[in-house]
């Protein structure tokens, strides 16, 4: 069964079609045959390193991957989901250093998998399941109130792009800084108001709430950067473990999309919101598994817009 994935780590030339074991659906579990895979930042801290102690008491090839849409070929006893074989399906997938969704076929727990929105194509799918949970899981924890403030930096981004969305859906007034080329966009997703990419980032937002958002939630890891955008006794969460120095009453919170793992409830009202046309999908381009290696340079190099996908 092919997949993609890499025997030593590095750039993204080390991404290779490798073959990997299939495997049958046990108790409680769900088959796919997976046809396409969304490439996200995690994947390149997978493959370049960053997790190598982690990685090291598997075997290699490690694949890669959080991201799978396909249709259900197998269901193991005991799946109480009403999910069936034949049935187009998402779904986030938590790997370890060789299951990842990278690969054509995957065994999940039946709480991960849902059916996939309506009308969408299995490229188009696969970009919601993870970065739409840690959209939902951040404002989770911003916990914020319908006609409340947010703050989003890093909108453009798929998880930024769903943090606007989600929270426009919730209630929330949304502010986002953007470059003059993404201003077009953020007005699609709903953003009220837009002020310009740049330093100075909090002095901008207080142009517009002089004491302070209620919520912000950092796709762009401006860290310490965006924290005084915040109001006194505000709430602050950011994607990748960042919690900052205790002060003003704020409420600090890191976002780690693996709490949301087969938070079937979660994924499936996502599924709902976007067949209500409430979160759009969006992708940039789809790559053949031999061609992985084109999928991670462009989402290294950034401004995608949308995700890269492998199409199995």
């Amino acid at each position: 069964m092919r997949a993609v994935g890499l025997f030593e780590h590095g750039g993204p030339e080390v991404l290779k079609v490798v073959d990997v074991p299939s495997a049958d659906a046990g108790p409680g579990q769900v088959r796919i045959r997976n046809y396409a895979a969304a490439v996200n930042p995690t994947d390149v801290v997978a493959r370049n390193g960053v997790r190598a102690e982690v990685q090291k008491k598997d075997p290699p090839p490690y694949v890669p991957g959080m991201d799978a849409a396909g249709v259900v070929d197998q269901v193991g006893q005991g799946v109480t989901t009403g999910i069936e074989v034949g049935d187009r399906v998402m779904a986030m997938v938590v790997p370890n250093a060789a299951h990842g969704a990278y690969r054509e076929q995957i065994v999940l727990a039946q709480n991960a998998v849902v059916r996939a929105p309506e009308g969408s194509t299995h490229v188009a799918a696969c970009t919601l399941p993870m970065n739409g949970l840690t959209a939902r899981l951040s404002l989770d924890l911003l916990n914020l109130q319908p006609g409340q403030v947010i703050a989003v930096t890093g909108a453009p981004g798929a998880y930024g792009g769903y943090v606007v969305q989600l929270a426009k859906a919730d209630g929330l007034t949304v502010i986002a800084d953007a470059k003059e080329s993404d201003r077009a966009l953020l007005d699609l997703l709903g953003v009220d108001v837009i002020v310009d990419r740049g330093d100075g980032f909090a002095d901008r937002i207080r142009e517009h709430f002089p004491l302070g958002v209620d919520g912000l939630a950092d796709g762009a890891l401006l860290n310490e950067l965006a924290v005084d955008a915040v109001k006194d006794g505000g709430a602050f969460t950011a994607i990748r473990g960042f919690k900052g120095e205790p002060q003003r009453r704020i409420n600090f919170s890191a976002t780690w999309v693996t709490k949301y793992d087969g938070a079937y409830d979660k994924l499936d009202r996502l599924r709902e919101q976007t067949e209500a046309g409430q979160l759009t999908l969006r992708v940039a381009e789809a790559v053949s598994p031999e061609n992985a290696a084109i999928a991670h340079r462009r989402l290294e190099a950034g401004g995608t817009r949308g995700r890269m996908v492998i199409e199995f």
